[in-house]
């Protein structure tokens, strides 16, 4: 484990949620050599976890509460971050213990600017339910075109972190949390070819979105990585069905759902 009290007030931290992509996705295709710039940049590949939660609202209350996908084996896993609360046999010496509500909170009183840019419909600012989350943050920004119905979304995603970190003061830690839409469903429009018109999501189309996103996925290092050092963690929140034992989408406890991919970053 990274000792995380090394790394809080020296990096910029970036926790990166690939929204329900599945880890047995995104294990095949980076064996396949379908996602060379995510190989790249995990020489380790995806580690095997479990998601805290079976979609996005539930999973994304524990991450920031300090309780990130789970290593899939037994044991008691210490975790980066915690909350200081009495009763926690998770944390370790390598724990960052942040005082306050949230990671998010604690982090902030630690001197990070936090950013959240969201992606699906919890993180949408268009309700009270979506405000919620990025409430947590000091500044958050959404706009239809970073939602799931844009198929250039991560781009968009890019562009509006790049702007966000270029009015921060190059002495300022930043907390970045990037909510990336473009597994989620509708991703019927990333296959090509005879398929590309099809109007149904398959598990084809949800990983034709993975390497569209791996495509991307250099310039948003790119942009996170100019300030200096860098921890960022890359995970999903869940997994979802595409018709396996007669289950759609997720919100239920199958392992395609709580088998979650996970990775680690230190640049």
């Amino acid at each position: 484990m990274i000792d995380m009290n090394a790394i809080v007030g020296t990096h910029d931290l970036a926790l990166i949620t690939l929204d329900t992509l599945r880890h047995d996705v995104a294990a095949d295709e980076l064996a396949a050599g379908r996602t060379p710039n995510l190989a790249a940049l995990l020489p380790n590949g995806w580690e095997l976890r479990h998601t805290p939660g079976t979609f996005t609202f539930a999973a994304h209350s524990a991450f920031f509460a300090g309780f990130l996908p789970t290593p899939a084996k037994p044991g008691r896993h210490p975790r980066p971050f915690a909350l200081r609360f009495e009763g926690s046999e998770t944390i370790a010496k390598g724990t960052c213990v942040l005082d306050g509500a949230s990671i998010v909170e604690g982090l902030a009183a630690r001197g990070y600017h936090t950013l959240c840019v969201g992606g699906t419909g919890f993180f949408n600012l268009q309700n009270p339910l979506g405000r919620v989350l990025p409430s947590l943050f000091a500044e958050q920004h959404w706009q239809r075109k970073l939602g799931v119905t844009d198929p250039h979304s991560f781009e968009h995603q890019i562009d509006v972190i790049e702007r966000s970190l270029a009015m921060l003061a190059p002495d300022r830690r930043a907390f970045t949390f990037l909510n990336v839409s473009a597994l989620h469903q509708p991703n019927h429009f990333y296959l090509g070819g005879l398929e590309a018109s099809s109007t149904r999501d398959t598990l084809a189309s949800h990983a034709a979105a993975l390497r569209y996103v791996d495509a991307h996925i250099p310039a948003l290092f790119e942009v996170l990585g100019k300030r200096g050092p860098l921890f960022a963690i890359l995970c999903s929140d869940h997994g979802t069905m595409y018709g396996e034992d007669g289950f759609v989408g997720h919100r239920l406890a199958h392992p395609t759902v709580t088998n979650v991919p996970y990775a680690e970053v230190v640049r």
